[in-house]
């Protein structure tokens, strides 16, 4: 729909007034007169109703990909009708550069894009690429190619129908001459009247002639047609009967346009209405007597067709209003989700999961009004845009954070490394793990380096700390020599002989042998530490009064605290906190194994071992708790 069109009330052509010259010649000549102007009368749209057709049709285009416009181009230059559909090509075409101008821009590439035009149809080649292959040359030529191919076939056919106009202009030339020689010699009337009849449907026969001819070949046929009738004392039977055929023609219009006021496809109605009126603009007068009558009631079905048509426009308007609100409400949400604060690639994940819902029930939703839809989808699309920006420069960041999170676990691989052959036991092992809480202090690395680096460290840490548990070649290393030589100590204490004046540097020495020796076998050290301090206490009473002190008894301690021998709720006290503090050693190792991959089994063994150490921790603490009430009692 080309032209601007607006739906109106025709007036009926039938009940002008013409001063007759004769009773009967006037009445034919008056309906013929005053109809003829209506050929030009059309029932059409309003202008922006048209409009928002065309505009519809266009803006379905607005979420379509570069290879869906290609292929709805492709369809639609292989359809029979493809020549009437020209808009439609144009807007597929100006939606394709449109997207790929922005697609361009995205990708960091030029975003200049030159569209092929009417004008450039004839010269356009689709262009060789040189220089590095753009992601978009091959589908921005397939759609320049097919283009070109639709604009040369439109251009022949608007030849062809350009041609034909001049043809159907020169034959209802021929026609009008016919006329004019039929007005000047009209002869014998019964005659002229078939003749005139058979110039009329041969007239109506003849399709358009060219738009700036339209109006001067039509008028002239007109006055010709006027000035037949002026001449034509015509016989009343041969009247009526074209009266009559002419309402039996009219009758089965207004029947066929109550049968498309009941259709449900207003538009199609409406389009089918615009014809039945060009027909009935070429159809004679009927009797005088039919003529409000038969106008009437195509009239009023030609009303209730418009007002359906109106009525439909309105619903659509009030449809898009409320996809705008729809809209505008997505709009705000992925806003609101662009301008978060985000501190995690699984939130990151999660909201980017959120925003394709969110553009999949955008894609769910019509189109809003003309003036808003395309503001409102860039509004949209500004907001996704921002969200997937953030995320990429997030996601850059975080990798530079990975980047300098391995260079920090390799400072810690190096270390380790280092240190894996010491055997300087205390001080290494406690470096090893103050290396260990930094390794799980330090954040993610990439990926692909995780499991490498991890078994490099583990590997590293391992191997001091399978040497310090496995027997070694002496001095410290060697946990069954120094269990030895713990027992030897303790032997030598118990045949310690008391002097007063000597205990104090005795048992100072004997604590700092006792200390100098190394780690004996896990499962020996509390029996071992015990008979220690059992031997100690018994030679030196004011040893281990406190968790095993080794202050040689120089005075911390009160002068009755010193004099008694450690008791069995002290022993047990000092069970206790020895156990607590295995369970902290167990839980920061179960933490360290969690940070390798097939190490659930060795955190299995080592939650057993917490467990374990858990309920015992428990029975201690009722058994002191025991021990307590009994002394009291006591």
């Amino acid at each position: 729909m080309s032209e601007e069109i607006k739906p109106e009330v025709v007036v009926n052509p039938e009940t002008a007034d013409v001063a007759p010259k004769e009773q009967e010649t006037a009445a034919v000549v008056e309906e013929t007169v005053v109809e003829a102007p209506a050929e030009e009368a059309k029932v059409e749209p309003k202008v922006e109703e048209v409009k928002e057709e065309v505009k519809e049709t266009v803006m379905n285009f607005a979420d379509k990909t570069l290879a869906e416009l290609s292929e709805l181009f492709q369809k639609l230059s292989e359809s029979e009708d493809r020549m009437k559909r020209s808009k439609e090509a144009e807007a597929i075409k100006s939606a394709f550069y449109k997207l790929l101008s922005r697609e361009k821009a995205a990708a960091g590439e030029d975003a200049t894009v030159v569209e092929p035009t009417e004008d450039s149809v004839d010269e356009a080649t689709v262009p060789m690429q040189s220089g590095p292959v753009s992601p978009f040359a091959a589908i921005e030529a397939g759609f320049k190619s097919l283009y070109i191919d639709y604009k040369k076939a439109r251009a022949e056919y608007n030849r062809e129908q350009d041609a034909q106009r001049e043809e159907n202009l020169a034959k209802k030339q021929a026609v009008i001459e016919e006329l004019k020689a039929l007005v000047d010699a009209p002869g014998d009337m019964k005659d002229a009247f078939p003749k005139f009849r058979d110039i009329q449907n041969r007239w109506r026969e003849v399709g358009p002639v060219p738009q700036q001819n339209f109006r001067d070949v039509n008028d002239t046929y007109q006055l010709y047609v006027t000035q037949f009738y002026d001449l034509v004392d015509i016989n009343r039977e041969l009247r009526d009967l074209d009266f009559k055929k002419n309402l039996e023609a009219k009758t089965v219009f207004c029947e066929q346009a109550e049968k498309l006021a009941e259709d449900e496809n207003v538009v199609e109605a409406f389009k089918e209405l615009q014809k039945l009126h060009e027909q009935w603009k070429d159809l004679g007068p009927v009797a005088k007597e039919y003529r409000d009558a038969i106008w009437e009631r195509f009239r009023a079905a030609t009303s209730v067709i418009n007002k359906r048509y109106q009525a439909h426009f309105e619903g659509l308007k009030a449809q898009q209003s409320d996809n705008l609100a729809a809209k505008v409400a997505l709009c705000e949400e992925v806003e609101a989700i662009a301008n978060k604060e985000i501190t995690s690639s699984t939130e990151w994940n999660a909201l980017s999961k959120q925003i394709e819902e969110i553009q999949a029930k955008w894609r769910t939703i019509g189109f809003a009004t003309r003036k808003d839809n395309q503001k409102v989808y860039e509004r949209f699309r500004a907001a996704c845009d921002k969200f997937f920006e953030r995320k990429r420069a997030s996601f850059t960041e975080f990798k530079d954070s990975m980047n300098a999170n391995l260079e920090k676990k390799m400072a810690i691989i190096e270390e380790a490394e280092r240190l894996k052959d010491s055997t300087d036991w205390k001080a290494t092992g406690d470096r090893l793990i103050e290396l260990q809480k930094q390794w799980k202090e330090i954040g993610a690395v990439p990926r692909k380096k995780s499991e490498q680096i991890w078994k490099r460290f583990r590997a590293a840490c391992d191997a001091f700390f399978t040497a310090r548990d496995n027997r070694g070649k002496g001095g410290n290393g060697d946990f069954a020599a120094n269990l030895e030589a713990k027992r030897a100590l303790i032997e030598e204490i118990k045949a310690y002989v008391p002097s007063a004046d000597k205990d104090a540097q005795a048992q100072k020495d004997f604590a700092e042998r006792w200390n100098a020796i190394g780690f004996v076998p896990f499962k020996e050290k509390e029996a071992i530490t015990a008979a220690y301090r059992e031997a100690m206490a018994e030679k030196f009473p004011g040893f281990g009064a406190r968790g095993g002190r080794r202050d040689g008894g120089r005075g911390n301690v009160r002068p009755e605290r010193e004099r008694r021998p450690l008791t069995e709720t002290d022993r047990l006290k000092e069970q206790f906190t020895q156990l607590q503090q295995e369970i902290q050693t167990f839980e920061n190792n179960i933490g360290f194994f969690g940070l390798s991959k097939g190490a659930e089994k060795l955190k299995a063994q080592m939650q057993e071992r917490i467990d374990a150490a858990k309920v015992k921790l428990e029975a201690l603490k009722a058994e002191i708790r025991a021990k307590e009430a009994e002394e009291a009692q006591e």
